[in-house]
């Protein structure tokens, strides 16, 4: 996989960039803490400028964001409560009810999770899926998305430019810190499950 990535980009340059991160934010297993960097250290050696990459970039993950943002729409609030009254609500426990409450908070929390989780690997796309279900206005979720993933490009590009050669050691930095932040969510997420679960039942 990072083999090819790296190919892809020494080949096609902007547009081999642009379609690298589209397909991270659609697919995010491809990891922006290899391209990003490397966009960066490209930078030293080839035509390619430090703002036409973060620009390329921002651009692609924007594109991913709006694809999956659809997806979330598309499986709105109604369906997933259909859906989760059946079967499927049975088994993970759940009820109309719990969307409605979850829908609710995203709605009073979404904006600031949006902005936040740009900066996470992997929950930085998904994180468009709940912002479509819950029909977060479109222009503020493009808003804190833009915001969030300027930061997060800047931040990975420059500093694969400032390491140069060892622009690897920043991917592999950024690596850590997704697996810390990850574990975080977990944790998070548990915590606050148990919280909601505890509160329902009471």
């Amino acid at each position: 996989m990072k083999s090819l990535i790296l190919s892809v980009m020494e080949q096609y340059g902007y547009p081999g960039l642009f379609f690298l991160i589209f397909l991270e934010n659609v697919f995010p297993p491809i990891p922006s803490e290899v391209i990003l960097p490397f966009g960066g250290f490209l930078t030293i050696h080839t035509s390619l400028h430090i703002p036409g990459v973060v620009f390329f970039a921002t651009l692609g993950s924007l594109a991913g964001a709006v694809v999956l943002y659809g997806v979330g729409a598309l499986l709105n609030r109604e369906r997933l409560t259909k859906l989760v009254e059946g079967k499927v609500g049975k088994i993970l426990r759940l009820k109309g009810e719990d969307i409605a409450k979850a829908d609710v908070w995203f709605r009073s929390k979404g904006r600031i999770t949006v902005f936040f989780c740009r900066c996470v690997p992997v929950v930085r796309s998904l994180i468009s899926i709940p912002a479509g279900m819950s029909r977060m206005k479109f222009s503020l979720f493009f808003l804190y998305t833009t915001a969030g993933t300027l930061i997060w490009n800047i931040l990975l590009v420059s500093l694969g430019a400032f390491m140069g050669e060892s622009w690897e050691y920043i991917a592999w930095l950024a690596g850590e810190y997704s697996h810390v932040m990850l574990i975080v969510l977990g944790i998070s997420a548990l915590s606050g499950g148990i919280g909601f679960y505890i509160r329902r039942k009471t």
